[in-house]
């Protein structure tokens, strides 16, 4: 489980004053893999790294009673000039799980061949995505944080991606943003809207996919 108490963060870019959640106070339950929506620009990743404890906000607090994955997406926080083995192994050492067997497994999962043992500054965006996303599908976490993520590669990818994760999330929680619907369908049971600064929960995806295509038409 996952609590936002009056959660704010409000930043400055070209002195104006963007605040992407204002005093937000929801719940993300245990075990719910609940996806993420709103409008271009409006905070989704940033309220990500919020959760995972990578930015802070501006007041109020964020409280979990697990442990909670990196944010998994296109952006990747590997160190450039190590190799994506090497990263692996970085973040094996980390959170104290065997290194060879993560290694095994990101290598195979992400499937780039000898590029594994490049420098990550020579990845493409997507070479990227599938070793973050392959790193925090071979960790354990009680919930996982997932940007956007399969939009990274092929069909036959995404659907690996997709088996992988419904996997870990058969006993654990996510929160996982993504422009499609259609994703968002097949991989999550429940919707949380960001829109102005407030952040809605719902049970019923559904119900979510409702509002925030209701927000979208409304480009007031």
């Amino acid at each position: 489980m996952i609590v936002l108490e009056n959660l704010t963060k409000s930043f400055y870019m070209h002195g104006v004053r963007t605040t992407i959640a204002d005093n937000v106070s929801v719940v993300f339950p245990t075990g719910k893999s609940v996806g993420l929506m709103g409008r271009n620009g409006a905070g989704k990743s940033t309220l990500l790294k919020i959760l995972a404890g990578t930015t802070n906000p501006t007041s109020g607090r964020v409280l979990s009673d697990g442990s909670v994955s990196f944010p998994v997406g296109l952006a990747s926080s590997m160190h450039p000039n190590l190799t994506g083995a090497q990263n692996v192994r970085f973040v094996a050492r980390i959170y104290g799980v065997d290194t060879d067997a993560l290694t095994k497994f990101v290598r195979d999962f992400a499937d780039i061949g000898n590029h594994f043992f490049l420098p990550v500054r020579s990845y493409s965006s997507g070479m990227k995505g599938r070793i973050t996303f392959g790193i925090n599908m071979g960790l354990k976490f009680d919930t996982y944080l997932i940007d956007e993520v399969t939009a990274v590669g092929d069909a036959q990818f995404a659907e690996k991606s997709r088996e992988v994760f419904l996997d870990r999330v058969s006993d654990s929680g996510a929160v996982f943003v993504s422009h499609s619907m259609a994703i968002l369908r097949r991989m999550c049971t429940a919707g949380a809207v960001l829109e102005k600064g407030k952040l809605l929960y719902f049970d019923d995806l559904e119900e979510a996919i409702e509002v925030h295509e209701r927000n979208t038409k409304n480009r007031n």
